[in-house]
């Protein structure tokens, strides 16, 4: 297991190298510059040393070598100086925002624990509620529950999330007033009204990706269950006189959810993508609207850390992914 380990990690380190070259170097080639973000009022001259400042008449390959130098070394050194209080990283340049004129990395720890709440919430409760549908229309297969299942689930994954949250702003933050349609991200929960009121501006946004997650997740539960349920193992169990519910819990389950877990494993990265749209649409000030400002801003930095922190996560849980195959899996056996 640690030889694989070992193995996946040292074949993703040249493929992240790779992503982070693509996106760097097509973020750098999209229309726009920093220097439309500064007031004409400025004079040439001190137009000229902002841009200076910022490195862009630098060489292209310049530029993406002090980043990756900054995003891999820097950064990382800078973090374990803020929880240890040492000094590793003073003095060394970090990778500093068009838009603030401050490091990236501050503003992304600032972001993240609101897309984390809403985000993890939702692919909790998605998971939650994705997992025992799957598992009772399988065993139920073509029931009304079954058909009720993939109604909602056809639903769920039809309809894209700003479609459904704007929906849901309509019809329970404007007719019938049970919830705010913007998220307050200045609040703090001290209390139990404090919490309430916490809970209450997560509902709507948390439904809708939860819903989009719960949708796709039981289907793959569903289609991966059918399959085993028809097994040779399935009916040598039953022959034994195992009872229904170990059948299925224990040897059903266990096999069914080994492609289900690379559905959960990389959802969680991809979710990202949604929360973006869904952040602009309930109006969260998580990582989303930091993207979606910083690609209105011209911002070089923040897109293209943001755009490499989700491909990293992509990758990382890949190989978690594949991990737990061999834990959910007893015949793979890793060399």
């Amino acid at each position: 297991m640690l030889t694989f380990i070992l193995r996946r990690i040292l074949t993703a380190i040249p493929t992240l190298l790779l992503i982070s070259l693509v996106i760097f170097f097509l973020v750098d080639l999209a229309p726009g510059s920093p220097a439309s973000e500064i007031p004409l009022t400025v004079p040439a001259e001190v137009r000229a040393k902002i841009l200076e400042s910022m490195g862009v008449n630098d060489p292209v390959y310049v530029r993406y070598v002090l980043w990756l130098k900054q995003f891999v070394w820097v950064e990382p050194l800078n973090l374990f100086d803020h929880y240890f209080g040492t000094a590793f990283a003073e003095g060394q340049q970090r990778i500093i925002s068009y838009q603030t004129r401050g490091p990236v990395f501050d503003l992304i720890v600032q972001r993240i624990p609101q897309t984390m709440t809403v985000i993890g919430t939702a692919y909790l409760i998605g998971i939650l509620i994705a997992l025992p549908i799957g598992i009772y229309s399988a065993y139920r297969q073509y029931s009304w529950f079954d058909q009720a299942g993939t109604f909602f689930a056809m639903i769920g994954f039809s309809v894209p999330t700003f479609f459904t949250g704007v929906l849901l702003i309509i019809i329970f933050a404007v007719k019938l007033q049970w919830f705010p349609s913007i998220y307050d991200t200045t609040l703090k929960v001290t209390d139990w009204a404090s919490f309430m009121k916490q809970v209450r501006q997560m509902a709507m946004p948390v439904a809708v990706l939860a819903l989009f997650n719960a949708a796709t997740i039981s289907r793959y539960m569903r289609s991966s269950m059918l399959d085993n349920l028809g097994q040779d193992y399935v009916r040598t169990a039953r022959a034994k006189g195992m009872t229904e519910k170990t059948v299925v819990l224990k040897h059903v389950l266990r096999n069914s959810l080994i492609p289900v877990v690379t559905v959960i494993a990389l959802g969680i990265p991809s979710i990202f993508g949604g929360a973006i749209i869904t952040e602009q649409v309930f109006k969260v000030n998580g990582l989303g609207a930091a993207l979606i400002g910083a690609i209105h801003a011209n911002d070089l930095p923040m897109v293209q850390t943001l755009t490499f922190i989700f491909a990293t996560l992509i990758v990382t849980f890949n190989l978690i992914a594949d991990i737990l195959y061999g834990i959910l899996d007893p015949r793979i056996r890793y060399a």
